[in-house]
């Protein structure tokens, strides 16, 4: 959509990178993507934002265009990935107006318990168990914050912040629907962590539903410090490469 967008404005085929691919019904507020656009056609570059936006459907908006170093990659310099994850345990369900981006959950829901499993699974890892996995790609992951608070002035909204070098396919709502029956009380606190164990997927966690999470931000380094970077990450995430 964005690339079809791009190429129509600027007029020439253009590739788009995009620093995460979220599953089907997953919120990106905080998405960053880079393009490299000949050299020629960089005084057309000026409006730009503009011009995208008259292209993208209503829920779709570019909200800046600008120049970056030629060693950035919007995939692999980042640093980190910022997700939240929005449930809701009120009677009536989700506000209408955030129903978007917000599940209704049928059970209450004990924070205590789902802070302190949370806490467990910290740190580096194999997430395989809580992985879609990807012929010959890694499922090792360094989780940097996972951990559950009440929404201010949202009554029954709880939010989950969770923050990695990186994600694979399904992770986060995996570890979300784990945590949810933690709080629930069907399952131990020390349940989700016991799970890092497997080198597989764990069929008896429940992926939670795409519509609660949304990418909020991303974090990258200076410039000076992009290459690098890049290429550390390549040799981790992208198979046959040393």
């Amino acid at each position: 959509m964005l690339t079809e967008a791009l190429s129509t404005v600027l007029r020439t085929p253009l590739r788009l990178t995009v620093a995460g691919r979220t599953d089907a019904g997953v919120h990106a507020a905080g998405q960053v993507a880079h393009v490299d656009v000949p050299a020629e056609l960089e005084p057309q570059l000026d409006g730009l934002t503009r011009r995208l936006n008259r292209y993208l459907p209503a829920d779709v908006r570019v909200r800046a265009v600008t120049p970056v170093p030629d060693a950035f990659d919007a995939r692999f310099s980042a640093l980190r990935r910022h997700y939240r994850y929005r449930v809701t345990t009120a009677a009536f369900g989700a506000e209408p107006l955030r129903a978007r981006e917000t599940v209704a959950w049928p059970y209450p829901l004990d924070l205590e318990p789902m802070n302190a499993a949370s806490w467990l699974l910290l740190g580096e890892h194999d997430f395989a168990a809580y992985c879609k996995r990807r012929e010959g790609a890694t499922t090792v992951r360094a989780l940097q914050r996972l951990d559950w608070a009440a929404a201010p002035g949202e009554p029954g909204v709880l939010v989950a912040s969770v923050s990695a070098d990186a994600f694979c396919h399904s992770m986060v709502r995996s570890l979300v629907g784990s945590l949810l029956e933690v709080g629930r009380g069907r399952r131990p606190v020390e349940w989700p962590a016991g799970l890092l164990t497997r080198s597989a997927r764990a069929s008896e966690v429940t992926v939670a539903p795409p519509h609660g999470l949304s990418l909020t931000g991303v974090d990258y380094p200076a410039d000076d410090e992009l290459a690098a970077r890049a290429e550390r990450t390549r040799r981790i995430r992208v198979p046959g490469t040393s």
